[in-house]
């Protein structure tokens, strides 16, 4: 097995630097004229800044205006930081040893760096706040839900939490609030099949076997509003918000579903209801049973 190339450049920001493995062959002489090419959405005046100001590596050092093009080579930078509007609420820790970290990650706030999302992540920010360079999620949550994620501390260790995940091993509890409707019978198995296509940014139910199943309950009731409690058997995109959508009850501030809103970045006043609220599972280094509770409360209730 081939040893993974260790970047020259640093973290920044909680961020590992970008790798890109240049082709074996090509009519270009110099790696700024590869990059101009390979890169359109980076102007071509800030590929020449990145060089000069020594920001793109290989493996011996920085690479200057005059490097030439090497087939098969490595090279490592830092991408430019998109404007983010800062998420107005904190992130806690419900736990952290060794191995893992279990976050309380706020809603608005996504898991991990991605598009428009890069410093206002969970990842970055405990891998900031905690002093831990390592540390990456064994699963992910939506960026509108909130509640529990676990995190890795060590990546060796990534593996081995991130297969419990993939198998199923982890009893995940979620509560939500949605109106209530008293001829809705609960509780009850809601199954389906749903796809998520690339470039689409709903998923949708389609006809065939179902690949999501979750158990619904209804806990209590008042006012017109049902607090819920799901228990998701399978992972699928938008899962909880497809099954209660589908059973005439949607979430609480869903801009998905049933209808599709559109919500500006740096709007904040009304989070979806729905809270990863539970996670338990049979720790795969220790051994020891694990049992974990969200300190979030869901606002449209409490």
């Amino acid at each position: 097995m081939r040893r993974k190339l260790t970047s020259p450049l640093p973290q920044r920001h909680g961020l590992d630097a970008a790798r890109l493995k240049l082709p074996p062959e090509g009519p270009w002489l110099s790696l700024r004229d590869h990059l101009v090419e390979r890169l359109p959405r980076v102007a071509s005046s800030r590929i020449d800044e990145m060089l000069a100001e020594d920001r793109i590596w290989g493996v011996s050092g920085p690479l200057g205006l005059d490097a030439p093009f090497v087939p098969d080579s490595y090279i490592w930078f830092h991408r430019d930081l998109p404007t983010e509007v800062p998420v107005p609420f904190e992130i806690g820790v419900v736990h952290q040893d060794d191995d893992i970290v279990v976050a309380d990650k706020p809603h608005f706030l996504a898991t991990i760096p991605r598009g428009q999302h890069i410093m206002q992540t969970a990842l970055v920010k405990l891998r900031d706040s905690l002093g831990l360079p390592e540390l990456s999620p064994a699963h992910r949550l939506d960026r509108v839900t909130a509640g529990l994620v676990l995190f890795v501390v060590r990546r060796e260790l990534r593996g081995k939490y991130q297969t419990m995940f993939r198998d199923r091993l982890v009893h995940k509890e979620y509560e939500a609030i949605a109106p209530h409707d008293p001829a809705l019978s609960l509780p009850r198995v809601v199954r389906s099949r749903i796809v998520k296509e690339r470039g689409i940014i709903t998923a949708f139910e389609v006809d065939g076997e179902p690949n999501a199943e979750t158990h619904v309950s209804l806990v209590e009731h008042r006012d017109g509003l049902g607090r819920y409690r799901l228990k998701p058997l399978t992972g699928r995109t938008h899962q909880l918000r497809l099954h209660m959508s589908g059973l005439g009850v949607p979430i609480v501030n869903d801009d998905f579903y049933p209808v599709l809103r559109d919500r500006p970045l740096d709007d904040f006043s009304s989070p979806l209801q729905l809270l990863a609220r539970d996670l338990s599972f049979v720790d795969p280094v220790s051994g020891v049973r694990r049992s974990f509770r969200s300190r979030l409360e869901l606002s449209a209730w409490s």
